[in-house]
C-alpha cells in the first residue's frame, strides 16, 4: 500500500467526525464538478442560451457540490433532511418486502411503509449502532425520489420562465426565473453523481458487511478512497477529456422508448440499479490493487471515469427532457394576461 493511501486512511476518523459516520459524501467536489461540466457539453446548441454563458456554466459547475456543503453545519434537522437523499441501500429493500419494481413513486408513501413495517415486525430489526442523533441510521435512502423531484422542479422552472417570457413578465421576473433554473440544474447534478458512485447504491457502502466468501475489503476507508482519494493521488480528473467523450443529450429512455414525464421515477430507480451491479466489480478491482496510488491502476481509473461519464450523460438527458417536457403554466399565463390588461 502506498504512503499516500496510508495517510488518507489515517485521516479518515477525522473525516468521519466532520461528515458523519454513515452518510459520507459521494465523489469529491472535483468529480461532481466534472460531471456537471461534461453534462453541459452534451446539451444541444438550441438549449436555452442563458444557461450556456461562461458565468452560468461556472455557477452550474460550482453548485454540483452544494448538497455536500450542507453538511458543514451541525444542525440535525438539515442532516436528517439531506443525508438520505444521497443514497439507496438496494439490498435492504428486501427487509421491507420491497423490490426496485415495487417501490412507490411518492417519497412519503415509502417512508410510511418503512415505519409501519418496522412497527409490525420489530423482530426483524436491530437498533442502529451509534448515537443516531439525526434519526437516519435506519433509513434505506431516498436517492431516486430526490432525483425525480429535482426533474419536476426543473420542469416547473422552464414552465414559468416560458410564461414570463411570452406573456409580459418583467425583466426582473425573467432574470430571476432564469437564475432559479441555473440553480436547480447545478444542485441536481449532485444526485446523478451520487447514483453512479456504486458505494452509494449498496449496504456495503463502507466496506463489505455480512457473509464475505470472496474476501472483499471490510475497511471503512474504501468509501473515501473511491470518492476522491484515488483521483487525488493519481493526477486528478481530466474534465476536458470527460466532456469530449459525452454523447449528445437526448430524451430520457425507458425500455428502448422515450420515457413519459410520469415515468422519471422509474428511470431513476433503474439508473441506480444499473450502478448497483458495479458494486462487486469495484470490490474486485480494489482487491486486485487496481485502485492503488501506484502500479497498474489504469483499470481502476477507467472504471471510475466510466461512472463519471454515465452520470454526465444521464444528467444531460434529464436536463434536456425537463426543458422539452415542461407543460404550459396555465395559472401564471392567466395572471400575466390579466395584469397586462389592467395596465392598458
Amino acid at each position: 500500500m502506498s504512503k499516500m493511501r496510508i495517510v488518507v486512511f489515517r485521516l479518515l476518523p477525522m473525516f468521519a467526525l466532520l461528515f458523519g459516520a454513515v452518510n459520507c459524501p459521494a465523489w469529491d467536489y472535483a468529480a461532481h464538478r466534472a460531471i456537471n461540466q461534461a453534462a453541459m457539453s452534451a446539451l444541444p446548441t438550441n438549449f436555452p442560451a442563458f444557461t450556456r454563458t461562461a458565468v452560468a456554466a461556472e455557477r452550474i459547475a460550482f453548485l454540483s457540490g452544494e448538497m455536500d456543503r450542507w453538511r458543514n453545519t451541525p444542525d440535525l434537522p438539515l442532516k436528517h433532511l439531506n443525508g438520505p437523499d444521497h443514497y439507496l441501500d438496494v439490498e435492504d429493500l428486501a427487509l421491507y418486502e420491497l423490490s426496485p419494481e415495487t417501490l412507490p413513486v411518492f417519497r412519503y408513501d415509502f417512508v410510511s411503509h418503512m415505519a409501519l413495517y418496522r412497527s409490525r415486525h420489530p423482530e426483524k430489526f436491530t437498533p442502529p449502532e451509534g448515537k443516531n442523533e439525526d434519526h437516519t441510521a435506519e433509513m434505506v435512502g431516498l436517492l431516486p425520489w430526490s432525483m425525480a423531484e429535482m426533474y419536476g422542479k426543473l420542469k416547473s422552472g422552464f414552465s414559468y420562465l416560458k410564461a414570463f417570457e411570452e406573456y409580459g413578465g418583467t425583466p426582473e421576473e425573467i432574470a430571476n426565473a432564469r437564475e432559479n433554473i441555473i440553480y436547480i440544474m447545478g444542485v441536481m447534478g449532485h444526485l446523478w453523481g451520487d447514483a453512479t458512485q456504486p458505494l452509494h447504491t449498496t449496504k456495503h457502502h463502507h466496506g463489505w458487511i455480512g457473509e464475505n466468501p470472496k474476501g472483499n475489503s471490510t475497511a471503512r476507508s474504501i468509501h473515501a478512497w473511491i470518492d476522491g482519494g484515488f483521483f487525488e493521488a493519481t493526477g486528478g480528473i481530466d474534465s476536458q477529456s470527460l466532456a469530449e467523450k459525452s454523447r449528445p443529450a437526448r430524451l430520457v429512455r425507458l425500455d428502448n422508448r422515450t420515457a413519459r414525464p410520469e415515468e422519471i421515477f422509474q428511470t431513476a430507480v433503474r439508473f441506480i440499479m444499473e450502478h448497483n451491479t458495479r458494486v462487486e466489480p469495484l470490490y474486485i478491482l480494489d482487491k486486485e490493487g487496481k485502485f492503488s496510488a501506484q502500479g497498474d491502476n489504469k483499470p481502476g481509473r477507467e472504471f471510475l471515469e466510466k461512472q463519471l461519464l454515465a452520470a454526465a450523460q444521464s444528467l444531460a438527458d434529464t436536463w434536456y427532457s425537463a426543458w422539452q417536457q415542461a407543460p404550459e403554466d396555465a395559472f401564471l399565463k392567466k395572471h400575466l394576461s390579466r395584469r397586462a390588461a389592467n395596465q392598458k
